[in-house]
C-alpha cells in the first residue's frame, strides 16, 4: 500500500509540473509589405486582452501571435482585425509550441 501511495504521489507531483502549451497561431498576411502595415495589425491585436506576445515578419509576411495561458483566442477574431485593416489572411495555422521557440526558427 505505501508503494502504490508513493507511486500515486510522484505521478500526481510531475503532472503538477508540467505546462500546458497555450496555442500560438501562424497568420499569413497577403500584402504586408513594410513596417507601417505591420504597426497597425500589431497595435490592435497586441491590445486583445487574450493576447500574450506577438511578433510580425515582414520578409515572409506572417504574423505570430501567442495567446494568454487559460485563455482562448478565435481565428475569427484575428481574421477580422487584419480584414479591417485592409489586408487578407492567406492561411492560419496553430501551434502548441511556444513564441520564442517559433521566431527562433527552431519549430517552422
Amino acid at each position: 500500500m505505501k508503494h502504490l501511495f508513493l507511486v500515486i504521489s510522484l505521478g500526481l507531483s510531475l503532472v503538477s509540473q508540467m505546462s500546458f502549451a497555450t496555442p500560438t497561431y501562424k497568420v499569413k498576411v497577403n500584402g504586408m509589405v513594410c513596417s507601417f502595415c505591420a504597426q497597425g495589425i500589431e497595435k490592435k491585436i497586441k491590445a486583445l486582452s487574450e493576447t500574450k506576445d506577438m511578433y510580425v515578419e515582414l520578409k515572409n509576411q506572417f504574423i505570430l501571435v501567442e495567446v494568454k495561458d487559460g485563455l482562448t483566442l478565435s481565428q475569427d477574431t484575428i481574421k477580422k482585425i487584419i480584414k479591417d485593416a485592409g489586408y487578407d489572411v492567406k492561411n492560419i495555422s496553430v501551434s502548441e509550441h511556444p513564441l520564442e521557440h517559433m521566431k527562433s526558427g527552431m519549430v517552422k
